[in-house]
C-alpha cells in the first residue's frame, strides 16, 4: 500500500479513541487533528505533506487540462500581442473580422494590408507570428489518420442515412445537400439543428447552431417538436440556435463575418446556410453577369470553409437545382443537376442529392465524396424531423 495509507493506519490503531477528519477545510483547526499533532508529531507531518502533495498535484492536473482544452480549440487572437504586435493592431484585426490566430495564419498578404492601418511590413509582421502558433507544415499520415480518428459526425436522426454517410454529418468540413422542392432539405436541416445540441454519445456535438436563412423557411416550431422526440427542453434549444435572415449576397457575406465573431466566444458545432445559392440566383442575371457571380460566391464559399477549418464546425449548405435543357437530357434519366457549377462542386466535401420516394419518403445519394462510396439510402420526413422509413 502507498505511503498514506500507511500512516493513516498506524494513526488508526495507536488511538481508535480520536476521532481524526483528514479534509482539507479542517487540517488546522480540528481538535482531534491537534491531540494527534502533540501525540504523533512524525506520523502527522506524514499525512500533512501528503495532503500538501495531492493538493498540488490536483491543481497541475487542473493547468494541464485547461492547457490541452486551449489547445483543441481556436487560439484567441490576443495571443499575438508581443514581438511588435501592439493591442492597437489587435483592435484592427478584429473590426477587419479576425477573431482567431487561425483566420490571420490562413489568409494572405494580400488580404491583410487591404486593412486600415496595417501596412506590409505590418502585415509580414502578423503572419510570421501567427504562423509559430499554429501548425501549418507537414506531417505524417500517421498522424493525420489520428486526427481524422478524432472528427466528430452528428446523427440526422435516421439510422440508415447515418449509416450511409458513416457516423453522420462530418464536422469540420462542408456537406452540400441539393435536390428540387419537397425533397427533405429544409427539414434536415432543422433536424440537424436540434441533435448538434445532443451529447457526444448520442451523437451530438454538445454545441449550439448557427443558421442562415435565405429563402424565410425557418420554422422555430419544428424545433419544438423535433427536441421533444430527443428528450431535450424546448426552451433550451431555441436559446441554442441562433437565426439570421439574409437578404442579399452581400448581406449573407456579412453574415459569416459576425458568425465568425460569435464563434469565437461560444461552442458552436453546426452552421446552416438555407440555401447558399437563392440570392445569387436573383442578384446577378444573365451571362454578363456569370463571372461577377461565380467570383461572389467562390468567395462566400471560401469563407464557408474558414470556418470549418478555424471553428471545427460542421457546415451544412443545401442547394437548388436546374434542369439540363441541352441535347444530354434526352439520354440522362434524371435531368436536374445542381446549380452554381464547377465553383460549388469543387468547395463541398460532400455532396448529397436528395429526390422524392413514395409517401413521405426520400432517397439520398452520395452524389460525390473523397471518401464515402457512391450509395443510397432511404429515410422519411415526420412530425419529429427526418427519421427511418417503416
Amino acid at each position: 500500500c502507498c505511503p498514506l495509507d500507511t500512516a493513516i493506519c498506524q494513526v488508526a490503531r495507536s488511538c481508535r479513541h480520536i476521532s481524526l477528519q483528514f479534509s482539507e477545510d479542517k487540517l488546522s483547526r480540528s481538535s482531534s487533528l491537534v491531540a494527534a499533532r502533540l501525540c504523533f508529531p512524525n506520523t502527522f507531518c506524514l499525512l500533512h505533506t501528503y495532503a500538501k502533495m495531492g493538493s498540488v498535484q490536483e491543481e497541475r492536473n487542473t493547468e494541464e487540462l485547461l492547457e490541452e482544452e486551449e489547445d483543441a480549440g481556436p487560439l484567441p487572437l490576443q495571443r499575438l500581442e508581443g514581438n511588435g504586435i501592439s493591442a492597437t493592431d489587435v483592435k484592427k484585426l478584429l473590426e477587419a473580422g479576425y477573431n482567431t490566430v487561425e483566420s490571420v495564419a490562413y489568409t494572405t498578404k494580400k488580404q491583410l494590408i487591404t486593412i486600415k492601418g496595417v501596412s506590409e511590413a505590418k502585415a509580414d509582421k502578423l503572419l510570421a507570428e501567427a504562423s509559430k502558433l499554429v501548425p501549418m507544415g507537414f506531417t505524417t499520415a500517421t498522424e493525420y489518420h489520428r486526427q481524422r480518428q478524432e472528427i466528430i459526425h452528428l446523427t440526422s436522426g435516421s439510422k440508415e442515412l447515418d449509416t450511409l454517410l458513416a457516423g453522420g454529418i462530418e464536422t469540420g468540413s462542408i456537406t452540400e445537400v441539393f435536390g428540387e422542392f419537397r425533397t427533405g432539405k429544409t427539414q434536415l436541416c432543422h433536424t440537424l439543428a436540434v441533435t448538434c445540441q445532443l451529447p457526444l454519445e448520442s451523437g451530438g456535438g454538445e454545441g449550439k447552431a448557427m443558421y442562415i436563412d435565405t429563402e424565410g423557411t425557418f420554422r422555430p416550431e419544428r424545433l419544438v417538436k423535433i427536441s421533444e422526440r430527443f428528450g431535450l427542453n424546448a426552451d433550451d434549444v431555441l436559446d441554442n440556435v441562433a437565426y439570421a435572415r439574409a437578404y442579399n449576397s452581400d448581406h449573407q457575406n456579412q453574415l459569416l463575418i459576425q458568425a465568425s465573431a460569435m464563434m469565437s466566444e461560444s461552442r458552436y458545432a453546426l452552421l446552416i446556410v438555407d440555401s447558399a445559392t437563392a440570392l445569387y440566383r436573383t442578384d446577378y442575371s444573365g451571362r454578363g453577369e456569370l463571372s461577377a457571380r461565380q467570383m461572389h460566391l467562390a468567395k462566400f464559399l471560401r469563407s464557408l470553409l474558414r470556418l470549418a477549418d478555424e471553428y471545427g464546425v460542421a457546415v451544412v449548405m443545401t442547394n437548388q437545382v436546374v434542369a439540363q435543357v441541352d441535347g444530354a437530357m434526352m439520354f440522362n434519366a434524371d435531368p436536374k443537376k445542381p446549380i452554381g457549377g464547377n465553383i460549388v462542386a469543387h468547395a463541398s466535401t460532400t455532396r448529397l442529392y436528395l429526390r422524392k420516394g413514395r409517401d413521405n419518403t426520400r432517397v439520398c445519394k452520395i452524389y460525390d465524396s473523397p471518401c464515402l462510396p457512391e450509395a443510397e439510402a432511404v429515410f422519411a420526413i415526420t412530425e419529429d424531423g427526418i427519421a427511418d422509413a417503416e
